[in-house]
């Protein structure tokens, strides 16, 4: 069995944001990565503007890596639009080149990330790979994003679940320089252009709204959101990439010694409102922090991050649920249209 002094299972933004802080700490971490290249994810590829500042910190300028620049949110509930201006400078970029690119930079820190292998589980302390061997760590970090590992499933109990599902489409004329949300009964859809010329299609809907399957239920929602058809040009694409069981608004409130839980593992933000990337990056950064400096470690840092989280969550949900049911979805975009409400609720919704 291998031991290391820092194991970060997971090399996602998350990961990678936290494997880079300790490697330049003087920590020697190893990432398990289960992907063994570039690939993309269920992500909508929003960068906030918190999330560009942990990147530039990282050292990173998303622009170097051809990020699509937003400065601009459009809100579509049927047929009727509302556009608002944000806050501050966004930007869209592929999940497959911010990934790859936090990895690389990993292991330039000094970090040793092992890729195509996949954790099954924790046992004893240990984690479990799939090729049967065992590794073992003084500090480890749980980077799963949105899949669980045994033995350190979430305890997410009875809340309500959501289904995340993701293509890349032909890029609409008027989309530069706009996120585009589309919202409908049980959830909303994302849509902005990122570095690789495609539109990224990022779709959440209530796991509830699934039993038909994905085809009936892609079909009900282009009959309920006219102006996403006509985005798709009436054809529903064929690939997608999918995700179950997705606890929007759920908070990792504690933690074991040693063990810390960070991007999706510690706090679940309703990409609608709020940032994944960045409350990745900035759970990453806490946790690795905590592990260099705190002497009360996981417990202390997953305290402090879950009540930096409380209320940014707690707003992404308020806005969540009105944007999923139809006489909150009218009062939503009523709203959204008054002069500068629609950056508060963005800049109150930031972790990062």
């Amino acid at each position: 069995m291998r031991r290391t002094a820092a194991l970060i299972v997971g090399g996602g933004p998350a990961g990678a944001s936290a494997a880079i802080s300790l490697a330049r700490g003087g920590a020697m971490p190893v990432v398990i990565e289960r992907s063994p290249g570039e690939r993309d994810l269920v992500c909508g590829g929003f960068l906030g503007w918190d999330a560009i500042a942990a990147l530039k910190k990282l050292g990173l300028d998303p622009a170097a890596l051809g990020a699509k620049p937003i400065h601009r949110l459009r809100l579509v509930a049927g047929r009727k639009v509302v556009e608002t201006e944000l806050p501050a400078a966004a930007a869209g970029l592929s999940r497959r080149r911010l990934d790859a690119t936090l990895l690389r930079m990993a292991e330039e820190a000094g970090a040793a990330v092992l890729r195509g292998r996949t954790a099954r589980a924790l046992e004893e302390g240990c984690v479990r790979l799939n090729d049967g061997s065992e590794m073992a760590a003084d500090a480890l970090f749980l980077a799963t994003g949105k899949h669980e590992l045994r033995g350190a499933v979430r305890p997410i109990g009875t809340r309500p679940v959501s289904v995340g599902l993701r293509t890349a489409i032909a890029p609409p004329t008027d989309l530069a320089g706009t996120i585009e949300l589309h919202l409908y009964n049980g959830g909303y859809a994302g849509l902005l252009l990122q570095e690789d010329g495609a539109a990224n299609l990022c779709l959440s809907v209530a796991q509830s709204r699934m039993a038909g399957g994905r085809e009936a239920l892609l079909a009900e929602l282009m009959r309920e959101a006219p102006l996403l058809a006509e985005r798709l040009g009436g054809v529903i694409p064929a690939d997608w990439e999918a995700i179950a069981g997705v606890p929007y608004g759920w908070r990792a409130r504690s933690a074991e010694p040693g063990r810390f839980r960070i991007g999706d593992q510690a706090a679940v933000i309703a990409s609608l409102a709020g940032d994944g990337i960045a409350v990745a990056l900035a759970s990453g950064a806490a946790a690795a922090h905590a592990c260099l400096h705190d002497d009360d470690g996981a417990p202390a840092y997953q305290r402090a991050f879950a009540a930096r989280a409380k209320r940014p969550i707690a707003i992404a949900e308020t806005l969540r649920h009105m944007a999923e049911a139809p006489v909150r979805r009218k009062l939503m975009l009523g709203l959204a249209g008054w002069p500068g409400l629609a950056k508060l609720a963005a800049r109150l919704t930031r972790v990062g």
